[in-house]
């Protein structure tokens, strides 16, 4: 069924949304706020239809041709179509309806989203999946043309975790990693190798995760496999230990990771096959080693500015305790600690915490202790009752948020300030609402980091309310 729309917003995750005469409404694939559009229905239910263009009747002024001869089949970039200033806007527009309508609290001052330095070419790190064989398009089964079938190596369809796109370049990493991709799926092709398959989860080759310094220009390689059972595996892991590095010497550093697992989580059980096994970052003057499975911000020139924001609304911490939950590798545990009396860092991945003390003393930074505790479980937050009490909280939670002990515990030791950094303002919202019984919502700052996709980083700024006092 078709029908003629007009295309007037955006809503989270990216979906643009129409209404008909009647105020149904229909989430169209492609379409960018104010195109006027003929679109074809996918699927219907009780109060939203999917849809996608099939006639772009009148482009809206706001559409830019994308970069990517991939956009519109990848998962990568879901608004190379759109102006990156629109990108911005709606982004603190969906921070401002994620804290208004999902959240239902209020807050102070909404500032516009600080825009990217770079806008292509900005990830220091990227992660790929293999695949039996590529994604076919559909133009390609239209024009009747002879398939074969051909190992995959690219990231996933949007809503297909079994389905890889076959990547010719990537835009959002350097010409370095695109050549790295290209070379090992060449290596890959010519050794005649499987791909790991989710449904019978058999299978060698799994991901090819690429990681590389803005500060120092190395490239991390790491691979991904299940155990070598045969001898092209065999052959194919010797030349990724020798001739591999020959052919792309930019490289740094080179893993084999292999896993057992049914998931395809690009992680393994990490074995250094070239170079120190950890590559090194520099952030406000501190430098940071990174190792395969660290987290670390991935684009690293607005990871600054993100990080300046938290430390400002910070406020003064001059001689003050300074707690950083979730502190990965320590990028802000260790800026804080700069200006902190102490800071103290919990993480829940033990090779971060590792790096973390690494680059306490590595930059020689004493004030600081890490501890690795899972804070969501009963035993974690143990562990937060017997740290010194904080007078600033800083939180950077993964996307699902906060668990209900933490928000417990920190309505419970009550710091004069909390600092949440947050990957998902949906869920920043619902953490914030709860916290509201003792803290106000005094700024929020949406961060871009991510141009081109519908996710925003935002920072929000909550300062313990004075308890009223009761006149006799």
């Amino acid at each position: 069924m078709e029908h003629e729309l007009y295309v007037d917003s955006i809503g989270f995750e990216g979906k643009a949304i129409a209404r008909d005469d009647s105020g149904f409404v229909y989430f169209v694939h492609g379409a960018v706020p104010g195109d006027h559009v003929i679109a074809e229905v996918r699927a219907r239910r009780k109060r939203y239809a999917e849809a996608r263009i099939r006639t772009l009747l009148h482009p809206s002024p706001l559409r830019e041709y994308p970069h990517c001869s991939h956009f519109g089949v990848c998962g990568g970039c879901v608004w190379q179509h759109l102006r990156y200033e629109e990108q911005c806007a709606w982004k603190t527009q969906h921070v401002r309806d994620a804290f208004e309508r999902i959240g239902k609290v209020s807050f102070g001052v909404l500032h516009n989203t600080l825009p990217s330095e770079t806008r292509f070419y900005y990830r220091n790190k990227m992660e790929f999946s293999f695949a039996p064989s590529r994604w076919i398009l559909p133009e390609e089964i239209t024009r009747g043309e002879t398939i074969t079938p051909k190992l995959a190596l690219g990231l996933h369809i949007p809503g297909r975790f079994d389905k890889v796109l076959d990547l010719d370049a990537c835009f959002l990493q350097s010409a370095i990693s695109n050549r790295i991709l290209h070379t090992i799926r060449t290596a890959a092709c010519e050794h005649a190798l499987t791909a790991f398959q989710t449904r019978t989860h058999q299978g060698f080759l799994r991901n090819l995760v690429i990681r590389n310094s803005t500060a120092t220009n190395e490239y991390m390689v790491i691979l991904v496999t299940s155990p070598v059972r045969s001898h092209a595996e065999e052959t194919f892991i010797r030349w990724f230990e020798r001739d591999f590095i020959a052919q792309v010497p930019e490289i740094s550093t080179a893993i084999h990771a292999v896993s057992t697992s049914k998931s395809t989580v690009a992680v393994g059980e990490p074995r250094i096959v070239y170079g120190q096994g950890f590559i090194t970052e520099t952030l406000l003057g501190i430098r940071y080693r990174i190792s395969p499975f660290s987290f670390f911000q991935t684009n690293t020139r607005q990871a600054e500015h993100l990080l300046r924001i938290a430390l400002e609304y910070a406020g003064d911490i001059d001689g003050k305790t300074v707690w950083d939950l979730y502190c990965g590798t320590g990028s802000i545990t260790l800026a804080a600690a700069r200006r902190a009396q102490v800071a103290v860092g919990i993480e829940l991945v033990e090779s971060a915490v590792h790096d973390a003390w690494y680059n306490a003393h590595s930059n020689g930074i004493s004030n600081v202790a890490f501890h690795t505790a899972d804070i969501h479980s009963t035993a974690g937050a143990q562990i937060l009752s017997h740290l010194p009490p904080p007078d600033v909280v800083i939180l950077d939670p993964p996307r699902a948020g906060l668990h209900s002990r933490v928000i417990a515990c920190l309505l419970e030791i009550a710091p004069a300030r909390i600092v949440y950094v947050s990957c998902n303002p949906t869920t920043q919202a619902r953490d914030c609402a709860l916290l509201a019984t003792q803290y106000r919502i005094d700024a929020i700052q949406p961060v871009d980091m991510f141009p081109h996709t519908y996710h925003i980083e935002s920072v929000a700024q909550l300062t313990r309310i004075a308890p009223e006092i009761s006149l006799p």
